[in-house]
């Protein structure tokens, strides 16, 4: 139909501005020679979109499985605006790699809904260390990026 609208609704989105946001990181210290890599991007991107180095809060927790019960209570002092996950697992020859996977991000997840506060995840969960490495920049980069962007669409939905 000529004339008519073509252009397709794209739904609301936020800036992602850190300007007076406050941010947790639970960093997990297994494959730290990563996780600290992740950790690095993470914080020069929340740097990067504003966000004043007084108002970053980082921990470090021993492993992934450790996260969510931090993360849990960084939500309950509703000190934060958003939070950030920082972890990597690593397959091994066992079991254990789907367990950790999937109840730490599970963790992540109810965290996030129970308190209705976004947090960035940036869990890899990887084959191998080489797919970490190539990784982990990007990695921590988006999750901070994408804690901000929430922290600020839930501001403008409330």
């Amino acid at each position: 139909m000529q004339g008519a609208d073509t252009h397709s609704r794209r739904g609301k989105t936020a800036e992602p501005d850190g300007r007076d946001l406050r941010v947790g990181i639970v960093q997990a210290r297994f494959n730290a020679t990563l996780t600290d890599r992740l950790a690095d991007a993470c914080v020069a991107e929340l740097r990067a979109l504003g966000v004043a180095e007084k108002h970053i809060e980082h921990v470090t927790v021993p492993g992934a499985l450790e996260i969510p019960v931090v993360l849990k209570a960084m939500a309950e002092a509703e000190r934060f605006d958003a939070l950030v996950a920082i972890g990597c697992v690593v397959r091994g020859e066992t079991y254990h790699f789907e367990v950790v996977s999937n109840e730490s991000n599970a963790g992540v997840t109810r965290v996030s809904l129970d308190h209705q506060i976004p947090i960035g995840n940036a869990i890899l969960t990887v084959d191998t260390e080489a797919q970490a490495a190539a990784r982990v920049e990007d990695k921590g980069r988006d999750a901070a990026r994408v804690a901000i962007e929430l922290a600020n669409l839930l501001e403008e939905l409330s």
